[in-house]
């Protein structure tokens, strides 16, 4: 399974995005609008990482202007996390979780509420593309929902949402199809929409998307412990531990 999702996380980025090869990294840059991307392991490197090559990716990163992240999967890539530390980034875990294949347990949404995928000519796309970036207290950058809407008619990517009574987004969150491997991806709810559990009845109706379209395997990673019994609820289970390494924030 971690082989799987190894050879996913490669191939996801590069329908937006250029590949920066950087020996056992590789840097994976967007091109357009839409969430940065980061480095992660060269996909087949089972050496060693060492310090000087984190530092290399790093001046890259800066010098392109976009944020010095990395991303792996611990149990795959054991050494780089001290590489990444000795270079003076932060890591921090999250749980890596995969569906079970026998899992059936989809919540219902709120009776006011109308959780349905959104397309690219849906009225709702704009509030559905701007609801998980209020989530982080942001807005979206110029040209997203158009970037979305591309993505949605080439099929690499489908969209949920969950609309109040005026067919406005109050969570959404995305899954991107690859072969028979699909993530969910982005789920966020608006501050002022939160606790009513919409953010989960989203990702229940991306699971049940993803398995309409021939997904085999459908994962995500949880922000943290809590929020994964959340997603256990849904059937899915913790195979590893996904690592995001940043710089630590400044003081205020």
């Amino acid at each position: 399974m971690l082989n799987r999702l190894e050879t996913y996380y490669d191939s996801v980025p590069r329908s937006a995005a250029r590949a920066e090869d950087f020996g056992p990294l590789t840097l994976f840059v967007r091109d357009g609008a839409g969430w940065p991307y980061y480095a992660r392991p060269a996909l087949g490197h089972s050496g060693a990482v060492d310090a000087g090559s984190v530092d290399k990716v790093r001046a890259r990163q800066r010098e392109l202007g976009v944020p010095e992240a990395f991303e792996w999967v611990a149990e795959t890539t054991p050494g780089l996390r001290a590489a990444v530390e000795a270079s003076g980034l932060v890591v921090h875990e999250h749980p890596l979780m995969v569906l079970s294949a026998d899992a059936d347990a989809l919540p219902s949404p709120p009776e006011d509420v109308t959780v349905r995928m959104v397309g690219s000519a849906d009225p709702a796309l704009e509030s559905a593309v701007a609801a998980p970036y209020a989530a982080f207290g942001a807005a979206p950058t110029p040209g997203a929902a158009a970037q979305v809407a591309a993505r949605l008619d080439a099929g690499l990517t489908r969209l949920a949402a969950a609309l109040d009574p005026s067919g406005t987004a109050l969570a959404a969150g995305q899954h991107q199809p690859v072969g028979q491997v699909s993530e969910v991806v982005g789920v966020g709810t608006r501050p002022e929409a939160r606790r009513r559990g919409l953010g989960l009845a989203v990702t229940a109706a991306l699971v049940e998307d993803a398995r309409a379209h021939g997904a085999e395997t459908v994962f995500l990673t949880a922000t943290d412990a809590t929020v994964a019994r959340l997603y256990a609820r849904l059937g899915f289970r913790t195979i590893g531990t996904a690592l995001i390494a940043e710089p630590a924030e400044e003081p205020a």
